[in-house]
């Protein structure tokens, strides 16, 4: 049901339209003059307003001046019994959705009410949609406090609503395209297109024909003209992905795309202009492939305006608590259940290994644990057995590692508690009969413990 305000100084045809609307179960709201109307239009907050063009004290166009200003989700029809291609004109400059001609039929004009709702509806979800995917993709989903990962975010923030290219550093699994993705829809192309695609995953002449777009006949198989990714990404930005691994041919057209802004297909003996932000990913380090020249130097340097380093997960262990806690919140909203619970033993498993696959693995290890666990709370035993066994491993070694080896258990076992009595000592202000006290010991043995061994 939509809310429908109909506006016309004629009494006779403010009724006809109210029956016609609410035939279709709309609820209505009629006036026969446009102040009044206006003036209440903010608080009924109408999905579609219906109004006369001619009317006395304001016209047509008035009225839909103040919703163009004020209500710009709301459709205006417009109706007039003096259509002209003119009058049809400057109501579609003016911003209104159609018009109707006095005499209407009774299906035409609630047809033409249907077709503005199901518009503004198509409107308001596009809205949400867009808003949506921004937040999908806005930088606070790059999951991470560790100082390492705010110099990322510093910087990404810095370079996003530029045209700069990018090159995004970083061992598979560390959430490039998730950065890539980042600067595009903060960015002001957000609204065009972002295309991704893996320069790893074709051989050099799919690729080439992939990026660059190829003229009928060009090769065996090409029976049309086909647009390239870049001419699908322009105005927007492309993301490519693996781009050590492109070949040397194709390194050099890549170049001169960022060096003309231009593209020629595959067979074609003319370049068109393309107006699009690269941003590309390497998962190794180029500056070996410079030397040994796999990789040319002068694209380097036109990819590598602003490079991007993403940290293994390794190097900031720090985040796992955040990134599991992520995680588990995307597996309950993907499975439409509650968040599971996850034991602190297992977080300090996971906190206690090296994560060769990086985020991803941790996101898998979860998606696993999320799926085994009983009772909505996930244990050790629901982690992958290799990721238990190396933690644990780990941990066993930095314990012996900080033992001192070689010492009589004796005197190992007076140094702990030694220490940790100078701890309670230190809590309770120095007083020893607070520490005895709360030790449950007697101040004599309290002394006799604290007191430098004799030799």
């Amino acid at each position: 049901m939509a809310k429908i305000v109909i506006i016309d100084d004629e009494p006779a045809m403010v009724e006809v339209i109210v029956t016609l609307c609410r035939e279709k179960g709309h609820q209505v709201f009629p006036f026969n003059a446009a102040p009044k109307a206006v003036e209440q239009m903010d608080s009924i907050q109408p999905h579609v307003v219906i109004a006369d063009i001619r009317m006395e004290t304001m016209t047509g166009f008035d009225v839909l001046r103040h919703v163009r200003e004020h209500l710009r989700q709301t459709a205006v029809i417009l109706i007039t019994a003096y259509a002209s291609v003119e009058t049809a004109v400057e109501e579609m400059k003016m911003g209104a959705y159609d018009y109707v001609t006095k005499p209407f039929k009774i299906d035409e004009l609630q047809m033409t009410v249907q077709r503005a709702l199901d518009y503004q509806a198509a409107l308001r979800e596009n809205v949400y949609l867009r808003k949506e995917l921004k937040n999908k993709y806005k930088f606070e989903n790059i999951i991470g406090t560790s100082r390492k990962m705010q110099l990322v975010y510093s910087l990404i923030n810095k370079v996003a609503d530029t045209d700069s290219t990018v090159i995004i550093q970083g061992e598979s699994g560390t959430g490039k395209e998730l950065v890539a993705r980042g600067l595009h829809f903060n960015s002001n192309r957000q609204h065009h297109p972002f295309v991704a695609i893996n320069c790893s995953a074709l051989p050099e002449n799919l690729l080439e024909s992939e990026l660059f777009g190829h003229k009928k006949g060009a090769f065996t198989g090409a029976v049309a003209d086909k647009r390239g990714l870049f001419e699908e990404a322009n105005l927007g930005t492309i993301f490519l992905d693996e781009v050590n691994s492109m070949a040397p041919q194709l390194q050099t057209k890549l170049l001169r795309v960022l060096q003309e802004r231009e593209v020629r297909r595959v067979g074609d003996n003319k370049s068109s202009p393309v107006n699009v932000r690269v941003v590309g990913a390497t998962n190794e380090p180029l500056m070996p492939k410079l030397k040994d020249g796999t990789f040319r130097e002068d694209l380097y340097y036109r990819l590598a305006v602003i490079p991007i380093e993403i940290p293994p997960l390794r190097d900031r262990l720090e985040d796992v608590p955040l990134l599991v806690n992520h995680f588990l919140q995307k597996q309950a909203a993907a499975a439409g259940g509650e968040t599971k619970k996850i034991d602190p033993k297992a977080v300090d498993i996971l906190c206690h290994y090296d994560y060769p696959g990086n985020v991803r693995e941790l996101e898998n290890a979860i998606e696993r644990a999320c799926a085994l666990c009983e009772n909505n709370m996930i244990l050790p035993a629901d982690l992958p057995p290799n990721i238990v066994s190396t933690a644990l491993g780990e941990k066993a070694e930095q314990v012996r590692a900080s033992m001192p080896v070689g010492e009589p258990l004796e005197d190992f076992v007076q140094q702990q508690e030694r220490g940790y009595i100078e701890a309670t000592l230190a809590h309770c202000g120095g007083s020893r009969e607070k520490a005895a006290t709360m030790l449950g010991i007697s101040m004599a043995t309290l002394y006799r413990k604290v007191e430098p061994k004799k030799r």
